[in-house]
This record gives structure tokens, C-alpha cells and sequence, in this order.
């Protein structure tokens, strides 16, 4: 993916992200802007661009196959009855400008269009801070808001008949390794316990590293996690897990995730006292 126009995150100093202000992507990958590579302080990719199993996975960004009948994740469209099916009915997120900045984030404001016109505006933040020697938190918050003179709908293949499939907010496509990487809650081991359910934070531990997500507001914590481990390695936080997601006209939708990128496997105790660091008690 080429763009003309980069964004370069740092940490102490260190180069930890690469923000594709405006990408130069085919029209039914949904283009969006995204953060691509993702390292850890020792210099390790923890995200994947367009990997060849899912050519519309765009490192971390955010992504929803559904609003209001366009698809704004890329690839296919899962329809009801029909089951994913290849559709002209691809979004785009344009890139309007920067509020702010700065070396460690920005402020950020978006265009969200299909055929009708704009449907949605957002303003992105996203900022790094440093941990520990060898952690940092991305933190990232979205607010989309409806304008549009009518309401608009979020959903997701689950909303239209794919049970487990409510991706669509909030997504990290993680580094495919030859062994799939280990997921785990406070209370949970394994990607069929995780996935679909709550939980204040989750973790993805690859062979070298560790990425730790935690929704940093109440309302982004009632949403289930979408997570992905056997098939490739992905996480998210659903917005229409089991029902579409109304927004009124003037209606704004508001998530915060912040995620730990740590070198090493974290275990449980780690995870959460770096999630404590990141987010608060």
C-alpha cells in the first residue's frame, strides 16, 4: 500500500507506528486510513497489511461492514440468506485534516462516504505513551457522528445472520506466525472462551510479544470482544454484536480502546498490572 501522506508515532524517541493518512487501495478494500507497521520498543511488527487470507485487513484501524447497508470493512458482504457475496457497495474513510500533531499522536477528522455521500464524521484521536522499558500503550478513540438528515444503522454479518461473526468497530490484525498465538481474559484461556464475551482486557501473546486490550470507558467495556486466534490472528471490539446499533441524526457513537504492545509473552498478573499502568484502576 502506498499513500502520500504519514503519520510516524514515537516513544522516547522510538518509531512504534506508521499512521497511512490517505491510502492508494482498491475501492473494494473499503480505503481507510490506518497504522501500519505497529512494533514494539525492540523493533518487533505486531500488525499485518492486506495479509493474502484477508487482503482487507489494514493493520489497526477502524472498520464497519455495515452502515446502513455499505461496507466499510472491505471484501465481501455477508447478506441473509445468501451468505457473503460480493456487492458494489464499498465506503471509503476520507482523511479531511489534523486538529493536532504531534511526535507521541493526533486529533484527527474523517470523512466516512459511499454512493449517497457522507454518512458519517469522525474524530479520531491517537496517542503513545510509554510504560516500562519495554512496553507503550496506543490509545485510540473514535467518535462517529451521524450526519445525515435520517437515522443510520451500524451492523455487522452477526446482525444479518452470521452466527459469531460481529466484527465491525475497533479492529487489530495482529502478525501471522507459524504457531497461532495464545489468547487469554482475567478469567478466560482460549479463543472460544474469549470470543463473544466481555471482559475488562484481553491478551494476544505471540512468540516474542504481547498485545493487551482494554476498553478504556464504560460503555466500550459492554462491548464483546470479536477475536480470532486458529484462522489468523485479529482482535476487536464489536459494535453490533447481537443487534444493530441505532444513530439518530446528530447521534454520535464514542469508543476508547487503549492497547498494551509489549516485547515478551506477558502472563496473567503482567497483563493486568500493565493494563492498570495504561488505562487506571
Amino acid at each position: 500500500m502506498t499513500g502520500n501522506d504519514s503519520v510516524v508515532l514515537r516513544v522516547a524517541g522510538r518509531p512504534v507506528g506508521r499512521y497511512v493518512t490517505r491510502p492508494e487501495l482498491p475501492a473494494r478494500l473499503s480505503p481507510r486510513p490506518c497504522l501500519h507497521p505497529v512494533t514494539t520498543l525492540a523493533g518487533t511488527a505486531v500488525t499485518e497489511l492486506s495479509p493474502a487470507d484477508h487482503a482487507h485487513h489494514l493493520g489497526v484501524g477502524v472498520a464497519v461492514p455495515d452502515v446502513e447497508g455499505f461496507n466499510f470493512w472491505g471484501g465481501r458482504t455477508y447478506v441473509r440468506d445468501r451468505g457473503p457475496t460480493e456487492l458494489d457497495n464499498h465506503g471509503s474513510q476520507r482523511h479531511i485534516s489534523y486538529q493536532l500533531r504531534d511526535p507521541d499522536g493526533f486529533v484527527e477528522e474523517l470523512r466516512w462516504t459511499a454512493a449517497p455521500g457522507e454518512l458519517l464524521r469522525e474524530r479520531r484521536t491517537v496517542a503513545a505513551t510509554a510504560l516500562t522499558g519495554a512496553a507503550w500503550a496506543l490509545d485510540l478513540t473514535f467518535s462517529l457522528t451521524n450526519i445525515t438528515s435520517g437515522p443510520l444503522s451500524l451492523g455487522s454479518p452477526a446482525t444479518n445472520g452470521r452466527p459469531g461473526a460481529a466484527y465491525g468497530g475497533f479492529f487489530w490484525r495482529a502478525r501471522k506466525e507459524e504457531t497461532a498465538p495464545d489468547v487469554f481474559t482475567a478469567g478466560t484461556d482460549g479463543e472460544n472462551d474469549a470470543h463473544g464475551r466481555t471482559a475488562d482486557w484481553l491478551a494476544l501473546a505471540g512468540s516474542t510479544w504481547t498485545l493487551v486490550f482494554a476498553g478504556a470507558t464504560e460503555q466500550t467495556r459492554r462491548d464483546p470482544w470479536f477475536v480470532r486466534t486458529a484462522e489468523y490472528p485479529g482482535v476487536g471490539s464489536s459494535l453490533a454484536h447481537a443487534d444493530r446499533l441505532p444513530v439518530p441524526p446528530g447521534g454520535t457513537v464514542v469508543r476508547r480502546i487503549v492497547t498494551v504492545v509489549a516485547d515478551g509473552r506477558l502472563g496473567r498478573d503482567e497483563a493486568a498490572a500493565l493494563v492498570r499502568k495504561a488505562v487506571g484502576p
